[in-house]
């Protein structure tokens, strides 16, 4: 029945006859390809693409609520057969119509039962959008929130790494200054030093040249 359900509304491209059976090879070829695909573009907004799995799905829906008797169905199968012989549009609605007729048929019923299936296929496209939901939560949802922890990480470690800059620099200036404090006081540590040895030499050259002196003159 499926298979049946997409010969009805999937039109499969006519092979053109031509004298070169390379060319006729070409085009058979080109005839079996699914229907042309938009151009290819960067944009997240591109049109979608018929796919054969997703229009087995709703056929698939279609064909599980099939009604009873004749309905949109049947008059598509006899419509499709008519439009094979390059009947106009007109005509071929009317003369599809005119079989369905000998089947109690009327165009209340019919399109009522094409509103049917309209009506399948809208459930169809629900279901689809509660999937497609869950799908965007599971794979997408659950990667932003991870982004999101992997940001407020990066900015975490960002704001320690300035402070630890911020506390590099301020070591720094205290290296600096200490550098300078040290040298001041060995600089002066130094000053006391041969200040101290100058005066200790003076006073002890004078008493060792009074010495020198008493022990001359006084015998």
């Amino acid at each position: 029945m499926l298979k049946n359900l997409k010969s009805l509304f999937i039109v499969e491209e006519e092979t053109p006859k031509t004298k070169s059976s390379g060319k006729a090879k070409e085009t058979a070829s080109k005839s079996k390809a699914t229907p042309a695909k938009p151009a290819a573009t960067s944009s997240p907004t591109r049109k979608g693409q018929i796919k054969a799995k997703f229009t087995d799905i709703l056929l698939g829906a279609m064909e599980k609520a099939n009604l009873d008797g004749f309905d949109y169905l049947e008059y598509k199968k006899s419509l499709k057969s008519l439009q094979k012989m390059n009947m106009d549009e007109a005509t071929s609605f009317q003369s599809a119509y005119a079989m369905a007729q000998t089947m109690n048929a009327t165009p209340a019923h019919l399109v009522q039962t094409a509103e049917h299936y309209l009506k399948v296929l809208l459930d169809e496209e629900q279901k689809f959008e509660q999937a497609l939901e869950n799908q965007q939560e599971s794979r997408i949802g659950n990667k932003r929130k991870e982004k999101e922890n992997l940001a407020a990480q990066i900015k975490s470690k960002e704001e320690q790494i300035k402070q630890l800059q911020a506390d590099i620099e301020k070591s720094k200036t205290q290296l600096g200054k200490l550098d300078k404090e040290i040298q001041n006081a060995v600089q002066s540590i130094e000053t006391t030093k041969g200040d101290f040895i100058a005066s200790y030499q003076n006073l002890t050259d004078q008493i060792k040249s009074d010495v020198e002196k008493m022990k001359k003159y006084l015998k």
